[in-house]
């Protein structure tokens, strides 16, 4: 399978590590530059491009990225790209840390949600609840007892399949979360963030969260300094 990952960080990186290592033809991109990939492109075998080269090439795209850089992509990013492709939005709001305050997301709209609006396509949310050290090394064959689950949010269920398929790859159960409006349930603070869950854990885990933000995941008054 062709794969295009945007950002290159912890779980970009990882992810290219990971789904080079089965074979997949992975095409990744960065904020500096194809340039700055060489060390990473070397060591699994990946392509550096640009962050629309990245959308343009492959039949899953992971956007692995902090959320207050969505702002920052290419306005045409997936213009012409087929609606055949899935995108993965991989990311989570940290507003006190990271992203600065995001008013929309602080009134309510699901994070991957803004993303989607933001980026003018429909994405898929999974993966933002798993360490990137889990992602690297805490795969599994199918069936093994423990096996880590991962919730995949979104409202297109052939994208859903595709992505649940990939996780079987890499070692990981996929548990369908339901519409992307409903990705609330795997933000940062519910039960099932940074879990490590087995499948029978993540449905029950998404079923006990609130859509009430933890303050602690919530923004400051000085959440938006330097951040949009």
């Amino acid at each position: 399978m062709k794969i295009g990952i945007i950002g290159s960080g912890e779980i970009g990186g990882s992810l290219a590590r990971r789904l080079s290592k089965l074979g997949h033809k992975v095409f990744i991109a960065n904020s500096r530059g194809p340039e700055s990939l060489a060390d990473l492109t070397a060591e699994t075998g990946a392509t550096a491009v640009t962050a629309n080269e990245a959308a343009r090439s492959g039949e899953v795209v992971f956007v692995a990225i902090p959320v207050w850089k969505i702002v920052e992509l290419p306005k045409n990013l997936f213009d012409g790209v087929s609606p055949d492709v899935a995108v993965v939005d991989t990311g989570n709001y940290y507003p006190r840390e990271r992203d600065g305050r995001i008013d929309a997301i602080e009134e309510g709209v699901a994070e991957s949600r803004w993303v989607a609006n933001l980026l003018g396509r429909p994405v898929l949310k999974a993966i933002n609840n798993l360490h990137w050290r889990s992602l690297l090394d805490g795969g599994k064959p199918a069936g093994t007892p423990g096996r880590i689950a991962l919730p995949v949010s979104g409202d297109n269920e052939t994208h859903k399949a595709m992505v649940i398929g990939l996780f079987d790859q890499l070692g990981f159960d996929g548990a369908d979360a339901g519409q992307l409006d409903e990705s609330w349930r795997q933000q940062p603070g519910t039960p099932v963030y940074a879990a490590n869950l087995d499948a029978e854990g993540v449905r029950k885990a998404l079923a006990e969260a609130s859509p009430e933000r933890r303050p602690e995941f919530r923004a400051v008054p000085n959440s938006s300094i330097g951040k949009p």
